[in-house]
């Protein structure tokens, strides 16, 4: 799958977000290292803590399914280049150090990223196995 596919997959989840409050559409496609799509949208609660961003939602979607290693991620929203929170960052840190990240407006309009341009220094599993290797003292 190219990226210009994997953004329109990302379009059409979009067109699925539920976003009664802050009418905010933001859709998530990714390919899994198995080459497998998954795909979210925003879904908010009036509560707005417990609402999930579509990074999220296609991350664990994929998650749940088995496949744990992103190959690539799209994201498009409602704003000029909708870039992942720090939230987001920090999970597709866990199943997509490598990932390439695409930021679109469009299938034609967008912007590729690795995840070390986004999220710098970022602390991943390797951090708590170098501390679980020292027994979580500091030397």
């Amino acid at each position: 799958m190219d990226t210009r596919e994997l953004i329109e997959k990302a379009l059409e989840a979009q067109g699925k977000a539920y976003v009664p409050y802050s009418n905010f559409r933001v859709g998530a496609a990714l390919i899994t290292e198995d080459d497998e799509i998954f795909t979210g949208c925003n879904i908010e609660i009036s509560s707005y803590s417990p609402t999930l961003c579509a990074e999220r939602t296609a991350i664990f979607k994929a998650v749940s399914e088995g496949h744990k290693k992103i190959k690539a991620i799209a994201i498009v929203g409602d704003a000029n280049f909708t870039y992942p929170c720090g939230v987001c960052r920090q999970v597709i840190r866990e199943f997509g150090k490598d990932a390439k990240i695409i930021v679109a407006n469009s299938k034609d309009e967008y912007r590729e990223y690795k995840l070390d341009e986004l999220l710098p220094h970022s602390f991943g599993p390797e951090n708590l196995e170098e501390a679980n290797t020292r027994g979580g003292k500091n030397v």
